[in-house]
């Protein structure tokens, strides 16, 4: 125990992997099923993980499956997921700045001196607080949206509200409509207000304090919120075209639509590829081409520090940097002004090839488990699990058990791996008091 505490980077999984213990005994009980008799334990474990792992995954129908007491576990354990993701990878990204300095800081927490380790209270109750107002604005809107426009009963129109805001700003993207929110693909007052919260829950907490610190004046941020909020933009746009272009005439999404509702489809569902979990439109009947751009753009994912998923959006551009650096055959990786440490880049490389080795891994694991899935819904599945959308061809619920704990295994360390082996790697740093001599393999 008193290594564990010394190491609190080993704590993000104990802590969650309690959560999801929790929440799968919970879910277990009879008053949690609409059918008589508890909820068999496979179904639990994965519904558990999925809402702690802020993923959305379901292999059963969460608006007819559950009851209410069901659902307001659902919302219960996505809460908690998402606020101690943002909370302990906060915490661990400052223990490692007052451990390392600026030279080893993570990308997660780059230059952010703004927050001290030492006021714990201070840092939690700002995280709390943004995550209520974002949370709170949207139920309102969304509800109101029920109650007005689809005349739902206050009280219902109320808990629909509340229960698609959590789920939205925490990026997981349970529905309780079996259909996602498909019937809902031309209503801007629903789609726009979540899509806010999906993007502002994956921004990460440190990048939000900094935008609202130091609004129209980037020139002032630290170079990780302009990887975040600039990297964003580009994968945004580039998505939103993306799938506009491939899927305009295809009658299974968003060819039956007119050119506006195509427009608002296509900015939904870009945004909830990354991490969101909602739909509008059927994935499962996206062109290949559509299911293989959305798999990369799942992959990266979202913010450090985030209710999104994946290797993080710092990750990949500086990725890209390093790249151009070493195209240009320059000796240091420069983002701004601001040269990045080799560590950092080590970290990013251990990061994202960790990931790859996962998806792949997933994704044999479940051909095997599993007969006749194509290709490419296998690697979409997987990699949706392992980058916490939630988004899904359609075919999970039809898996086999040993393909939903592969699911499973895969939700659970896409989620709290990425930052527990980045926060214990840069912990860990030793330095050597000598060198070995100098040998250059050939590569490429």
């Amino acid at each position: 125990m008193r290594r564990t505490l010394q190491h609190p980077a080993r704590l993000v999984p104990l802590a969650f992997l309690g959560a999801v213990v929790v929440g799968t005994l919970l879910m277990m009980l009879p008053g949690a099923r609409v059918e008589p008799g508890g909820t068999p334990f496979v179904t639990a474990l994965f519904t558990a993980t999925s809402a702690v792992c802020v993923t959305g995954l379901s292999v059963v129908d969460t608006a007819t499956y559950w009851t209410g007491f069901g659902q307001v576990l659902l919302t219960v354990l996505t809460q908690i997921g998402g606020f101690g993701i943002m909370a302990l990878a906060t915490l661990l990204a400052l223990l490692v700045s007052q451990r390392l300095g600026l030279r080893s800081r993570l990308m997660a927490q780059a230059e952010d001196s703004s927050l001290k380790l030492g006021d714990v209270r201070w840092v939690l109750g700002r995280i709390a607080l943004t995550q209520a107002a974002f949370e709170i604005v949207i139920a309102v809107i969304v509800g109101g949206r029920f109650w007005l426009g689809y005349d739902f009963p206050l009280g219902k129109a109320a808990w629909y509200g509340v229960f698609h805001a959590v789920q939205a700003f925490n990026n997981a993207g349970f529905a309780l409509f079996s259909n996602s929110l498909v019937g809902f693909v031309d209503d801007a007052w629903i789609c726009v207000p979540l899509t806010i919260g999906v993007i502002a829950g994956g921004i990460g907490y440190p990048v939000l304090f900094e935008l609202f610190r130091e609004i129209g004046k980037p020139s002032k941020w630290s170079t990780h919120t302009r990887l975040t909020v600039f990297g964003g933009i580009v994968l945004l746009v580039f998505g939103f075209l993306t799938i506009l272009g491939l899927e305009w005439n295809n009658p299974g999404t968003l060819g039956p639509l007119g050119v506006g509702e195509k427009v608002l489809a296509a900015f939904f569902q870009d945004a909830m590829t990354r991490s969101g979990g909602f739909n509008t439109v059927d994935v499962g009947a996206f062109h290949s081409e559509t299911l293989a751009v959305s798999t990369g753009l799942m992959f990266i994912g979202g913010g450090s520090a985030s209710t999104a998923g994946g290797i993080k959006l710092t990750t990949f551009f500086l990725l890209a940097f390093v790249i151009l650096a070493e195209l240009r055959g320059e000796p240091d990786v420069v983002i701004g002004k601001r040269r990045i440490a080799e560590s950092t880049q080590r970290q990013a490389i251990t990061v994202a090839l960790l990931g790859v080795g996962l998806v792949a891994a997933g994704t044999f694991g479940l051909l095997e488990a599993t007969d006749g899935v194509a290709f490419d819904a296998a690697l979409f599945e997987v990699t949706s699990a392992f980058a916490t959308v939630g988004l899904s061809t359609g075919i999970t619920p039809t898996l086999p058990n040993s393909g939903q704990i592969i699911l499973v295994v895969l939700m659970f360390i896409g989620r709290v791996g990425t930052i527990a082996v980045g926060s214990a790697i840069a912990l860990n740093t030793q330095r050597r008091l000598y060198r070995y001599a100098e040998e250059r393999p050939i590569v490429g």
